[in-house]
Protein backbone atom coordinates (compact mmCIF):
# COMPACT_ATOMS: atom_id res chain seq x y z
CA UNK A 1 0.00 0.00 0.00
CA UNK A 2 2.95 2.18 1.24
CA UNK A 3 6.09 0.32 0.59
CA UNK A 4 9.36 1.54 0.61
CA UNK A 5 11.40 0.55 -2.42
CA UNK A 6 15.21 0.21 -1.66
CA UNK A 7 17.74 1.12 -4.06
CA UNK A 8 21.46 1.72 -3.28
CA UNK A 9 22.54 4.30 -5.61
CA UNK A 10 19.21 6.53 -5.15
CA UNK A 11 18.12 5.98 -1.88
CA UNK A 12 15.27 3.83 0.26
CA UNK A 13 12.09 5.43 -1.59
CA UNK A 14 13.98 6.10 -5.30
CA UNK A 15 14.96 8.75 -7.76
CA UNK A 16 15.53 12.08 -5.86
CA UNK A 17 13.17 15.00 -7.73
CA UNK A 18 14.06 17.85 -7.78
CA UNK A 19 -0.80 32.99 -26.34
CA UNK A 20 -0.48 37.00 -24.80
CA UNK A 21 -3.55 38.67 -26.06
CA UNK A 22 -2.34 42.40 -26.05
CA UNK A 23 -1.22 43.82 -22.97
CA UNK A 24 -3.40 42.23 -21.00
CA UNK A 25 -2.34 38.49 -18.83
CA UNK A 26 -4.16 35.69 -19.21
CA UNK A 27 -5.37 33.77 -16.57
CA UNK A 28 -6.11 30.08 -15.90
CA UNK A 29 -7.98 28.81 -13.08
CA UNK A 30 -7.27 25.18 -11.81
CA UNK A 31 -9.75 23.64 -9.78
CA UNK A 32 -10.68 20.36 -8.66
CA UNK A 33 -11.51 18.28 -5.43
CA UNK A 34 -8.98 17.39 -2.95
CA UNK A 35 -6.43 14.62 -4.17
CA UNK A 36 -7.70 14.92 -8.04
CA UNK A 37 -3.93 15.64 -9.03
CA UNK A 38 -3.76 19.41 -9.53
CA UNK A 39 -0.51 19.84 -8.16
CA UNK A 40 1.30 17.18 -10.27
CA UNK A 41 -0.33 18.39 -13.63
CA UNK A 42 0.92 21.81 -12.96
CA UNK A 43 4.13 21.21 -11.89
CA UNK A 44 5.18 19.13 -14.79
CA UNK A 45 3.12 22.02 -17.29
CA UNK A 46 5.80 24.69 -15.49
CA UNK A 47 8.59 22.20 -16.43
CA UNK A 48 7.69 22.37 -20.41
CA UNK A 49 8.56 25.19 -22.45
CA UNK A 50 5.05 25.86 -22.39
CA UNK A 51 4.92 26.83 -18.80
CA UNK A 52 8.00 29.18 -18.87
CA UNK A 53 6.84 32.73 -17.89
CA UNK A 54 4.05 31.43 -15.90
CA UNK A 55 3.17 32.98 -12.44
CA UNK A 56 1.55 31.06 -9.79
CA UNK A 57 -1.03 31.53 -7.31
CA UNK A 58 -1.75 28.98 -4.59
CA UNK A 59 -4.95 28.83 -2.18
CA UNK A 60 -4.62 25.68 0.34
CA UNK A 61 -6.90 25.15 2.79
CA UNK A 62 -4.87 24.06 5.80
CA UNK A 63 -2.09 25.75 8.45
CA UNK A 64 0.63 24.52 6.37
CA UNK A 65 1.03 25.65 2.34
CA UNK A 66 2.82 22.17 0.90
CA UNK A 67 1.38 22.69 -2.79
CA UNK A 68 3.65 25.84 -3.25
CA UNK A 69 6.38 24.61 -1.96
CA UNK A 70 6.15 21.84 -4.19
CA UNK A 71 5.93 23.88 -7.21
CA UNK A 72 7.91 26.97 -6.23
CA UNK A 73 10.81 25.77 -7.97
CA UNK A 74 9.20 25.59 -11.25
CA UNK A 75 7.22 28.81 -11.64
CA UNK A 76 8.53 32.25 -12.04
CA UNK A 77 6.67 33.13 -8.97
CA UNK A 78 4.53 31.86 -6.46
CA UNK A 79 1.76 33.43 -4.31
CA UNK A 80 0.23 31.70 -1.36
CA UNK A 81 -2.58 33.46 -0.39
CA UNK A 82 -5.41 33.12 1.92
CA UNK A 83 -5.89 29.67 5.08
CA UNK A 84 -8.94 28.29 3.32
CA UNK A 85 -10.36 28.44 0.06
CA UNK A 86 -11.27 31.19 -2.50
CA UNK A 87 -14.62 30.88 -2.30
CA UNK A 88 -14.29 32.03 1.77
CA UNK A 89 -11.92 34.74 2.41
CA UNK A 90 -12.74 37.91 0.86
CA UNK A 91 -12.28 38.58 -2.49
CA UNK A 92 -9.94 41.29 -2.10
CA UNK A 93 -7.11 38.75 -1.08
CA UNK A 94 -7.05 37.85 -4.57
CA UNK A 95 -7.21 41.30 -6.02
CA UNK A 96 -4.23 42.28 -3.69
CA UNK A 97 -2.21 39.42 -4.67
CA UNK A 98 -2.93 40.28 -8.87
CA UNK A 99 -1.82 43.62 -8.58
CA UNK A 100 0.76 42.86 -6.11
CA UNK A 101 1.97 40.66 -8.80
CA UNK A 102 1.99 43.38 -11.58
CA UNK A 103 3.63 46.01 -9.81
CA UNK A 104 6.30 44.14 -8.47
CA UNK A 105 6.86 42.88 -11.96
CA UNK A 106 7.13 46.49 -12.88
CA UNK A 107 9.75 47.31 -10.43
CA UNK A 108 11.94 44.35 -11.78
CA UNK A 109 11.53 42.60 -8.44
CA UNK A 110 9.80 39.30 -10.61
CA UNK A 111 10.56 38.01 -13.92
CA UNK A 112 8.34 39.23 -17.34
CA UNK A 113 5.58 36.23 -16.27
CA UNK A 114 3.14 36.25 -19.24
CA UNK A 115 0.49 34.06 -17.72
CA UNK A 116 -1.00 33.24 -14.35
CA UNK A 117 -2.36 30.01 -13.15
CA UNK A 118 -4.63 30.19 -9.75
CA UNK A 119 -4.36 26.97 -8.13
CA UNK A 120 -7.72 26.77 -5.78
CA UNK A 121 -7.99 24.41 -2.81
CA UNK A 122 -9.97 21.46 -3.38
CA UNK A 123 -12.52 22.88 -1.39
CA UNK A 124 -13.24 25.59 -3.29
CA UNK A 125 -16.30 27.13 -5.02
CA UNK A 126 -14.48 28.65 -8.29
CA UNK A 127 -17.48 30.88 -8.84
CA UNK A 128 -16.21 33.83 -6.65
CA UNK A 129 -12.99 33.94 -8.88
CA UNK A 130 -14.85 34.18 -12.26
CA UNK A 131 -16.81 36.95 -10.27
CA UNK A 132 -14.01 38.65 -9.38
CA UNK A 133 -12.64 39.31 -12.89
CA UNK A 134 -16.15 39.85 -14.00
CA UNK A 135 -16.73 42.56 -11.80
CA UNK A 136 -13.45 44.47 -10.76
CA UNK A 137 -12.72 46.72 -13.80
CA UNK A 138 -9.04 47.74 -12.64
CA UNK A 139 -7.83 43.62 -13.31
CA UNK A 140 -10.29 43.49 -16.17
CA UNK A 141 -8.05 46.03 -17.98
CA UNK A 142 -5.21 44.12 -16.61
CA UNK A 143 -6.31 40.86 -16.88
CA UNK A 144 -8.32 38.00 -18.59
CA UNK A 145 -9.60 34.74 -17.59
CA UNK A 146 -9.01 32.85 -20.39
CA UNK A 147 -9.62 29.59 -19.08
CA UNK A 148 -11.03 26.80 -15.91
CA UNK A 149 -9.68 23.61 -15.74
CA UNK A 150 -11.36 20.59 -13.57
CA UNK A 151 -9.13 18.05 -12.44
CA UNK A 152 -10.99 14.61 -11.81
CA UNK A 153 -9.86 11.72 -10.40
CA UNK A 154 -10.65 8.18 -12.33
CA UNK A 155 -10.70 6.28 -8.69
CA UNK A 156 -12.91 8.61 -6.00
CA UNK A 157 -13.86 11.41 -8.20
CA UNK A 158 -17.43 9.56 -9.00
CA UNK A 159 -18.39 8.70 -5.18
CA UNK A 160 -17.06 12.73 -4.48
CA UNK A 161 -19.02 13.87 -6.95
CA UNK A 162 -22.57 12.05 -5.27
CA UNK A 163 -21.64 13.77 -1.95
CA UNK A 164 -19.98 17.02 -2.93
CA UNK A 165 -21.32 19.96 -3.85
CA UNK A 166 -18.11 21.56 -4.10
CA UNK A 167 -17.27 19.05 -7.10
CA UNK A 168 -20.21 19.45 -8.66
CA UNK A 169 -19.39 23.25 -8.64
CA UNK A 170 -16.24 23.12 -9.79
CA UNK A 171 -17.30 20.41 -12.83
CA UNK A 172 -20.04 22.53 -13.77
CA UNK A 173 -17.61 25.60 -13.98
CA UNK A 174 -15.30 23.98 -16.16
CA UNK A 175 -13.99 24.91 -19.64
CA UNK A 176 -12.09 21.84 -19.55
CA UNK A 177 -12.09 18.29 -17.66
CA UNK A 178 -8.85 16.77 -17.09
CA UNK A 179 -9.31 13.25 -16.06
CA UNK A 180 -6.67 11.95 -13.36
CA UNK A 181 -5.42 8.28 -12.69
CA UNK A 182 -7.41 6.27 -15.33
CA UNK A 183 -4.44 4.07 -15.02
CA UNK A 184 -5.53 2.88 -11.82
CA UNK A 185 -9.19 2.86 -12.42
CA UNK A 186 -11.54 2.96 -15.25
CA UNK A 187 -12.83 6.60 -16.51
CA UNK A 188 -16.28 5.72 -18.73
CA UNK A 189 -18.54 5.73 -14.84
CA UNK A 190 -16.84 9.24 -14.07
CA UNK A 191 -16.68 10.53 -17.55
CA UNK A 192 -20.27 9.61 -18.17
CA UNK A 193 -21.30 11.70 -14.77
CA UNK A 194 -18.99 14.70 -15.58
CA UNK A 195 -20.60 14.80 -19.01
CA UNK A 196 -24.50 14.59 -17.26
CA UNK A 197 -22.77 17.75 -15.18
CA UNK A 198 -21.15 19.57 -18.55
CA UNK A 199 -21.98 19.06 -22.02
CA UNK A 200 -20.28 22.13 -23.21
CA UNK A 201 -16.90 21.35 -21.41
CA UNK A 202 -14.03 19.01 -23.11
CA UNK A 203 -12.78 15.76 -21.55
CA UNK A 204 -9.39 14.71 -21.56
CA UNK A 205 -7.39 12.18 -20.23
CA UNK A 206 -4.00 12.50 -18.13
CA UNK A 207 -1.82 9.52 -19.32
CA UNK A 208 0.79 8.79 -16.04
CA UNK A 209 0.14 12.33 -14.84
CA UNK A 210 0.94 14.39 -18.28
CA UNK A 211 -1.33 16.24 -20.88
CA UNK A 212 -0.03 18.15 -23.44
CA UNK A 213 0.47 21.68 -22.01
CA UNK A 214 -2.03 23.15 -24.63
CA UNK A 215 -4.42 22.16 -21.75
CA UNK A 216 -3.58 25.12 -19.66
CA UNK A 217 -2.67 28.14 -22.02
CA UNK A 218 -5.36 27.04 -25.29
CA UNK A 219 -9.64 27.94 -24.22
CA UNK A 220 -10.94 25.65 -27.19
CA UNK A 221 -14.32 25.35 -27.91
CA UNK A 222 -15.87 24.69 -24.03
CA UNK A 223 -18.28 27.59 -23.55
CA UNK A 224 -18.08 29.50 -20.48
CA UNK A 225 -20.97 28.88 -18.25
CA UNK A 226 -23.23 30.45 -15.65
CA UNK A 227 -22.35 31.31 -12.30
CA UNK A 228 -24.01 29.48 -10.21
CA UNK A 229 -24.72 29.95 -6.58
CA UNK A 230 -21.99 29.23 -3.69
CA UNK A 231 -21.97 26.21 -1.94
CA UNK A 232 -21.08 25.84 1.73
CA UNK A 233 -18.27 23.36 2.86
CA UNK A 234 -19.95 19.58 4.01
CA UNK A 235 -20.30 19.01 7.56
CA UNK A 236 -17.39 17.47 9.32
CA UNK A 237 -14.70 18.54 6.86
CA UNK A 238 -11.78 19.89 8.82
CA UNK A 239 -8.16 20.02 8.17
CA UNK A 240 -5.22 20.39 10.65
CA UNK A 241 -1.41 20.08 10.30
CA UNK A 242 0.73 17.24 12.10
CA UNK A 243 4.67 18.51 12.76
CA UNK A 244 7.17 16.04 14.39
CA UNK A 245 10.65 18.06 15.60
CA UNK A 246 12.66 14.68 15.19
CA UNK A 247 13.32 12.51 12.33
CA UNK A 248 10.96 9.83 12.51
CA UNK A 249 11.71 5.75 11.83
CA UNK A 250 9.37 5.20 8.47
CA UNK A 251 7.98 2.33 9.66
CA UNK A 252 6.08 4.45 12.55
CA UNK A 253 4.45 6.50 9.33
CA UNK A 254 4.18 3.28 7.30
CA UNK A 255 1.80 1.18 10.27
CA UNK A 256 0.13 4.48 11.36
CA UNK A 257 -0.96 5.42 8.45
CA UNK A 258 -2.15 1.86 7.13
CA UNK A 259 -4.48 1.91 10.52
CA UNK A 260 -5.65 4.84 9.78
CA UNK A 261 -6.28 4.29 6.16
CA UNK A 262 -7.99 0.68 7.15
CA UNK A 263 -10.52 2.04 9.94
CA UNK A 264 -11.07 5.34 8.01
CA UNK A 265 -9.68 5.70 4.98
CA UNK A 266 -12.89 6.92 3.35
CA UNK A 267 -12.86 10.30 5.57
CA UNK A 268 -9.22 11.05 4.64
CA UNK A 269 -10.66 13.18 2.37
CA UNK A 270 -6.50 14.14 1.60
CA UNK A 271 -3.02 14.12 3.77
CA UNK A 272 -0.44 16.04 1.78
CA UNK A 273 3.09 16.68 3.10
CA UNK A 274 6.99 16.58 4.08
CA UNK A 275 8.40 14.27 6.31
CA UNK A 276 11.88 13.99 7.92
CA UNK A 277 12.97 10.34 7.82
CA UNK A 278 15.74 8.80 9.88
CA UNK A 279 18.12 8.00 6.96
CA UNK A 280 17.28 10.09 4.42
CA UNK A 281 18.76 13.72 3.79
CA UNK A 282 15.84 15.33 2.23
CA UNK A 283 12.03 15.13 3.19
CA UNK A 284 9.96 12.47 1.71
CA UNK A 285 6.89 13.75 -0.01
CA UNK A 286 4.23 11.62 1.53
CA UNK A 287 0.09 12.13 0.01
CA UNK A 288 -2.93 9.79 0.20
CA UNK A 289 -6.26 10.34 -0.79
CA UNK A 290 -8.84 7.99 0.99
CA UNK A 291 -7.70 4.45 1.00
CA UNK A 292 -5.09 5.44 -1.85
CA UNK A 293 -1.55 6.06 -1.24
CA UNK A 294 0.94 8.07 -3.30
CA UNK A 295 4.12 6.37 -3.53
CA UNK A 296 6.51 8.34 -1.27
CA UNK A 297 9.15 10.24 -3.21
CA UNK A 298 12.32 12.11 -1.31
CA UNK A 299 13.06 15.08 -2.71
CA UNK A 300 17.43 16.17 -2.91
CA UNK A 301 16.43 19.38 -0.82
CA UNK A 302 13.99 20.65 1.57
CA UNK A 303 12.30 23.90 0.43
CA UNK A 304 12.59 25.92 2.81
CA UNK A 305 14.88 26.86 6.51
CA UNK A 306 12.12 24.46 8.21
CA UNK A 307 13.21 20.46 8.65
CA UNK A 308 10.46 19.80 10.66
CA UNK A 309 8.21 17.19 9.66
CA UNK A 310 4.60 18.98 8.59
CA UNK A 311 1.49 16.98 7.19
CA UNK A 312 -1.71 18.48 6.36
CA UNK A 313 -4.61 16.45 6.85
CA UNK A 314 -7.91 17.25 5.49
CA UNK A 315 -10.80 14.85 7.05
CA UNK A 316 -14.05 14.58 7.54
CA UNK A 317 -15.04 13.48 11.13
CA UNK A 318 -11.35 12.50 12.51
CA UNK A 319 -9.75 14.91 14.83
CA UNK A 320 -6.35 15.94 15.30
CA UNK A 321 -6.65 14.15 18.64
CA UNK A 322 -7.41 11.33 17.38
CA UNK A 323 -4.84 11.10 14.82
CA UNK A 324 -2.32 12.31 17.08
CA UNK A 325 -3.02 9.37 19.78
CA UNK A 326 -2.73 6.83 17.41
CA UNK A 327 0.80 7.77 15.59
CA UNK A 328 1.83 8.01 19.99
CA UNK A 329 0.83 4.84 20.40
CA UNK A 330 2.50 3.57 17.18
CA UNK A 331 5.89 4.99 18.46
CA UNK A 332 5.48 3.48 21.50
CA UNK A 333 4.90 -0.05 20.49
CA UNK A 334 7.72 0.27 18.33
Amino acid sequence: MNQVFPSASTGPFGRKLKRARGAKVPVTVLTGFLGAGKTTLLKRFLETPEGAGTAVVINEFGETGIDDALVRGSADATVLIGNGCLCCIARTDLQETLRGLLVERERGELPDFRRIVIETSGLADPSPILQTFATDRALGEAFYLELVVTVADAAAGLKTLEWSAEARKQTILADRIIVSKSDIATSEPLRARLRALNANAEIIEAVNGVVDPACFTEPGDGARNPFVAEAEHSDGISSFTLTFDTPMLWIVWLRAMDTLMAMRGGDLLRVKGFLAVEGCAGPVVVQFVQHLAHPPVELRDWPDDDRRSRVVFITRGVSEQQVRGLFAAVSALI
